[in-house]
């Protein structure tokens, strides 16, 4: 079926109450069947992304970038009670903040009984280092 309008003749897809030409205006063609090649791809894959995005938002905060400060300067373990001293916060967001830096593998801790030790691990420093650097 064609029809006229204002801008020229257009076509009407099949169950589509719509003209091809306002659709593919919009870059929306429905079953067209056409498959373009992107210009641009990014480099990343999707779960790459959703990696180095969780080391970064775990960098992007004051606290945990306090908290790693801390555990950076004191080589070794540093006692749960010991990081929750050194901060005008209440133990459960200091446990939240330290839950993230681990989910993000920025730390890792070691049980002592009653007692978490928490360290820095250096190699994910470097990670987020790499991150950071190669989107220069």
């Amino acid at each position: 079926m064609t029809t006229m309008n204002q801008t020229g003749p257009s076509r009407t897809i099949a169950n589509s109450a719509v003209p091809v030409s306002v659709l593919s205006h919009r870059g929306a063609v429905p079953n067209a069947g056409i498959t373009i090649a992107p210009k641009f791809v990014p480099t990343l894959s999707e779960t790459e992304a959703v990696n180095q995005a969780r080391l970064l938002k775990a960098l992007a905060d004051p606290t945990r970038l306090r908290i790693l400060s801390l555990l950076s300067r004191h080589e070794g373990e540093v006692c749960v009670f010991e990081i929750v001293e050194s901060f005008t916060l209440e133990q459960p967001t200091i446990s939240h903040h330290l839950r993230i830096l681990r989910d993000a593998g920025l730390v890792d801790c070691r049980k002592k009984g009653l007692w978490a030790y928490y360290y820095v691990r250096r190699d994910a420093l470097g990670r987020a280092q790499d991150v950071i650097n190669g989107l220069s």
